[in-house]
């Protein structure tokens, strides 16, 4: 028996820069696969675009003392969404195919080409919901294939295993570090953890197998009370390298009036959403200002992008009043998407807040203490419409599933919408300032039909709001109306986990007449909020 230690393999995320990807494949001296992402349409015969999988050969020794060649079988795969998501750098250039439908067909040439063990490397989550075409969270079903004897997962932000979770026996076994009887992780996001997987094997009739394994998450983040200590060597290595990013990530743009953090966003109007839209509002005017477009109302789509959630109790934006650094704008805005002004007609506004609205868990008038948040919806999926005033009726059970299809036709979450005071019309026509993942079916929300795009952005909308800070001090609007708010429930309240930080805020505690229930076992502060 030996073992073999996995933890140096690192799922490479397919880049949608591809100019960038192919100079850097011609002096790669790293090994990338990706099996479902191909170079021609659906209808033509595809082409694979990197490699569809690895054989890496090793030498590895025994209990028995003696030296052993193994083949470990390497296969890349990506969600099909993000065909979606970057449509506007993949179309007519390249296709995403089904995960699970492309490992199922490519597992047995994996084996046939000599390798001993396959390793799924899958930049995808865990759903335990049936499994369906296409799915962009498709752990589960690619476990369960068979020939397939691990799985390095990803994307969803989770973390697995969790030994404290009593999922003994289930198809997602925590304590045996499982997904469908196949060893497996997920170690979180953002470089938070370090996924460990320990396989023993065994060779039986000339054949490898895994007789036992170990799957442990190693944090890493200075934030974890259980981080694990740098390895001073490579601090060593990295020190100038660091130093110069932090200086420059440190370099003032410019003025914030007020402090922004988003401790708070799912369940008030919020200063980092606010600051957003302001921001998107402002660079779309000028965008179109010598345009026909020019006299159309500006709307603003956006989201609180850190709301806790998988991420953990320190992943909320707080961005201190006064100078602001790129830091700062990172924090505010972390993902490279382009700004997008789309037309809308009321109706259209009115779908997009029904889409929005999902996040929220239903509550009932019978049991007034329920948690705030459906927890299969990732709080950025909570877009914030600038320009106009709703309500959100939380009584009503969500419109949209998670993936955008239509689930309760008779249901609406969107009360009392107006623009200007006056109901909206179903037929008022507007401009929305959104980004380019929600433009192209990002989350629950619709792709926007191509003719309705008036404005793409060239640079990322990250930089247009640098620019603009540094033109303009960021002062959010002293109007004190609320964009948006629960419908009352009397005698209900939801409990609400964010931030411990927020605790240096007293104030916004108190407008939303919270009450201050202590620290979960997870971390997060708890909050009690009446409707």
């Amino acid at each position: 028996m030996l073992e073999y230690d996995a933890a140096g393999l690192g799922n490479h995320e397919f880049n949608c820069g591809l100019d960038w990807l192919n100079r850097t494949l011609a002096d790669a001296t790293f090994p990338l696969t990706c099996a479902n992402v191909v170079t021609q349409s659906r209808s033509a015969s595809p082409g694979n675009f990197l490699p569809p999988y690895l054989l890496l050969h090793r030498k590895l020794r025994g209990d028995d003392g003696q030296m052993h060649d193994l083949t470990l079988g390497v296969i890349g795969l990506v969600p099909p969404q993000i065909a979606i998501w970057d449509e506007a750098h993949l179309s007519g250039r390249l296709y995403a195919q089904d995960m699970v439908e492309t490992a199922r067909a490519i597992v047995p040439r994996v084996r046939a080409a000599g390798a001993d063990l396959v390793l799924l490397l899958a930049h995808t989550g865990i759903d335990t919901g049936a499994p369906r075409p296409m799915a962009e969270n498709a752990a589960l079903a690619l476990a369960a294939l068979p020939g397939v004897d691990a799985i390095m997962a990803g994307h969803s932000h989770d973390l697995f295993p969790q030994p404290a979770c009593d999922t003994a026996g289930t198809s997602v076994d925590h304590a045996r570090a499982t997904l469908n009887g196949t060893p497996a992780f997920l170690a979180g996001a953002y470089g938070t953890h370090l996924g460990v997987m320990d396989l023993a094997l065994t060779r039986r009739a000339g054949r490898w197998s895994v007789a036992s394994h170990h799957c442990t998450l190693r944090a890493v983040a200075a934030s974890s009370a259980a981080a694990t200590a740098p390895d001073p060597a490579l601090s060593r290595s990295l020190h100038a390298a660091h130093n110069l990013t932090l200086r420059h990530m440190r370099k003032p743009i410019g003025q914030s009036a007020q402090r922004l953090h988003s401790y708070l966003a799912l369940v008030r109007p919020d200063p980092s959403v606010a600051a957003i839209n302001l921001l998107q509002q402002r660079i779309l005017s000028c965008a179109v200002a010598d345009t026909p477009y020019a006299a159309l109302p500006i709307l603003s789509a956006t989201q609180a992008f850190k709301t806790g959630g998988r991420g953990g109790p320190q992943n909320f934006t707080d961005v201190p009043a006064g100078p602001i650094s790129l830091r700062h704008a990172a924090d505010l805005y972390p993902f490279a998407n382009r700004l997008c002004g789309v037309l809308i007609t009321g109706a259209g506004l009115r779908d997009w807040l029904e889409r929005a609205a999902i996040c929220f868990a239903t509550q009932h008038p019978d049991r007034p203490e329920a948690m705030l948040r459906d927890t299969t919806v990732p709080g950025h999926d909570f877009d914030v419409i600038a320009g106009l005033s709703y309500q959100i009726d939380l009584s009503a059970p969500p419109r949209y599933d998670r993936c955008g299809a239509l689930i309760n036709p008779a249901s609406h979450r969107i009360r009392n919408l107006r623009y200007s005071g006056k109901p909206l019309a179903d037929t008022a026509a507007f401009l929305l300032a959104t980004n380019s993942h929600r433009v192209q079916g990002g989350g629950a929300f619709q792709r926007v039909d191509r003719g309705a795009i008036i404005h793409i952005s060239t640079p990322i909308l990250r930089d247009e709001i640098v620019d603009d800070i540094a033109r303009t001090p960021l002062v959010l609007p002293k109007d004190k109306a609320a964009a948006w708010q629960f419908t009352n429930m009397p005698g209900n309240t939801v409990l609400l986990d964010t931030g411990p930080a927020l605790r240096s805020d007293p104030d916004a505690i108190a407008d939303i007449n919270a009450t201050d229930l202590g620290i979960t076992p997870q971390g997060f502060l708890r909050l009690r909020v009446p409707l």
